[in-house]
């Protein structure tokens, strides 16, 4: 099941709305380290305007005068980490509004709070070894690559699709086993390269260390 995020939910800052000038709005991105700003109206999410859309207008206009540029992503509260980190990313924002299934706004999402989500997850948390394959696209199955690992009696924290290259895909995934060459004995037999096999946590602490350096980096 995937882990809902419903907890995360901030009402902190209070919306724009269309009364709002762009003077307020340029006071509320001097206080703010966000790169957009929601705005409702009559808690009906109509979209979110950036810091930089501010530069163009004269101060003295109204939120409404300029709704046209208004951007209009946004997620629903039911959505997983994951799903909030790919809008994240695709959306170049470190804000994602939050609607309910009838759209209404219910708050925002901060980056650095999901990215917290991920650090406490058994992947990054968890002590084991970390392989990086690669097999033909075509080729390869989730199904396969779990049942090779439970053949060898080892446990699996986490898998992922992180790339593809020259026809192949390239997956990582996080075990623990007290005999990691005959894991990845196993994954040769079926045809599987392994790009990095890392013990010890290596590739695992470099991730933690970049998280946090990005938490900090957001908290200036």
């Amino acid at each position: 099941m995937a882990m809902l995020t419903t907890e995360y939910i901030l009402n902190d800052i209070q919306a724009l709305t269309l009364s709002n000038t762009i003077a307020d709005a340029k006071l509320l991105f001097n206080d703010l380290v966000f790169t957009h700003i929601p705005v409702v109206d009559n808690g009906e999410f109509l979209g979110l305007i950036s810091e930089d859309d501010l530069i163009v207008y004269n101060k003295d206009k109204t939120i409404n005068e300029i709704r046209f540029s208004l951007q209009t992503f946004f997620v629903k509260d039911t959505m997983s980490w994951l799903e909030l980190l790919k809008l994240f990313s695709i959306n170049d924002t470190n804000i994602l509004p939050v609607l309910n299934s009838k759209n209404k706004y219910l708050g925002y999402y901060e980056m650095a709070d999901i990215l917290q989500i991920l650090t406490k997850t058994p992947f990054l948390q968890e002590e084991g070894n970390v392989l990086i394959l690669a097999k033909n696209k075509f080729d390869f199955s989730m199904s396969q690559i779990v049942q090779i690992i439970e053949s060898n009696e080892a446990k699996l924290y986490g898998i992922f699709i992180s790339g593809y290259e020259n026809q192949k895909a390239i997956i990582t995934v996080k075990l623990y086993s007290d005999n990691i060459n005959d894991v990845i004995h196993s994954f040769r037999r079926f045809e599987y390269d392994i790009i990095l096999g890392v013990k010890e946590d290596e590739y695992i602490n470099d991730l933690k260390q970049r998280s946090d350096y990005l938490k900090k980096y957001l908290s200036i």
